[in-house]
């Protein structure tokens, strides 16, 4: 009986995050500098649907309204939504392997392999599109792919490897990438300005190429994650219980870095490098459903879509028609939760 009470506590909280969440993605398409209603935003929305398509009337909406909807704001927010999802849930299972707080994401040297890779494709003057995605997505992706892939086997010792040394060769790779990235930023000043907007993070002039070049990997990810989360759980014991519990420690953790690396990998490549949301939103997660991984991935994938879209309402509204980089936006609400971590780690210690 109690099992089945917090089943049913579990998809009540899924369900009113993913309404909260629907409400904020038909709220966001309505705000910006053309006054279009929410009432507009669902017909014009609608209508794009097949089958119920037909049972919306858009025919007193101005055309001009319908083009910014369709093809302007909700592929955009779409897209904000999908990638604060990925970071989200990858944090939460990054957080889960690693049994540290301070885990996200970027942990293991991902954001400085795509920087690095976006940023020879913009000093290279690269206009190719491979597979529909252009030239600095492409970089940026085998740029977070290739440094997953050094640090790994970096950190592997014989047929293990050791959360703490990942770490380290996390932090160590991620130094080296940024050192030749910032000599690229020396020798070619003329590309400093685009190279530092792509490293700051924007959905800017982003359509509906970008959500289709994510859905399909991302929607896989997650659900792999997810597939996992029971691993998870027995790994928050140490690895030692996990593997009296029947975990294959080391092979969870190889394919977990695998997953998690191809889920930022291909968020990065359309969005650039946001911080923070990998790193607070699971510990915000955590405090309203706990630590049980069956709950926490989607409630915190639920939760980062939510302040993402936020968060890219915020900056391309606030100083509007100029547009901030979200990845100010995030930072300003991530450095001081990442203070308030490491204070608490601190008295905890003490």
């Amino acid at each position: 009986m109690g099992q089945w009470h917090k089943k049913a506590k579990w998809n009540f909280i899924l369900l009113l995050l993913s309404l909260v969440l629907l409400l904020g993605m038909m709220a966001a398409a309505a705000i910006g500098s053309a006054s279009i209603t929410m009432t507009d935003v669902l017909k014009v929305t609608g209508r794009s649907l097949p089958v119920i398509g037909e049972f919306f009337d858009t025919s007193g909406i101005p055309s001009h309204h319908g083009v910014i909807v369709k093809h302007v704001r909700l592929p955009r927010i779409l897209l904000s939504v999908l990638v604060g999802i990925s970071l989200s849930v990858c944090g939460a299972t990054f957080q889960g392997m690693f049994q540290n707080p301070m885990a996200d994401p970027f942990v293991i040297g991902i954001s400085s392999g795509a920087a690095l890779g976006a940023t020879i494709a913009i000093v290279g003057k690269l206009d190719q599109v491979f597979l529909g995605m252009g030239s600095i997505s492409l970089f940026a992706f085998l740029g977070a792919l290739g440094s997953a892939y050094l640090v790994y086997h970096l950190a592997k010792i014989q047929s293990k490897v050791p959360v703490s040394t990942l770490l380290l060769s996390g932090i160590a790779v991620g130094q080296f990438l940024t050192a030749i990235m910032s000599f690229l930023m020396v020798i070619h000043s003329s590309d400093v300005n685009k190279i530092i907007f792509w490293t700051l993070g924007s959905f800017a002039t982003k359509g509906w190429d970008q959500v289709q070049m994510m859905v399909v990997p991302a929607l896989l990810g997650w659900f792999l994650l997810y597939y996992f989360s029971r691993d998870l759980n027995a790994m928050l014991l140490g690895e030692e219980s996990a593997h009296h519990l029947g975990v294959e420690v080391e092979k969870t953790k190889k394919t977990l870095l695998l997953i998690n690396s191809s889920i930022v990998a291909v968020a990065v490549s359309v969005s650039g490098i946001i911080g923070f949301v990998g790193l607070m939103i699971p510990h915000i997660a955590r405090l309203l459903v706990g630590p049980d991984h069956r709950i926490l991935i989607p409630a915190s994938g639920l939760a980062g879509g939510m302040f993402m879209l936020f968060a890219d309402t915020v900056a391309r509204t606030v100083i509007a028609p100029v547009e901030i980089p979200v990845g100010i936006i995030t930072a300003l609400f991530g450095g001081p939760f990442f203070i308030y971590l490491l204070r608490k780690k601190k008295s905890s210690i003490l």
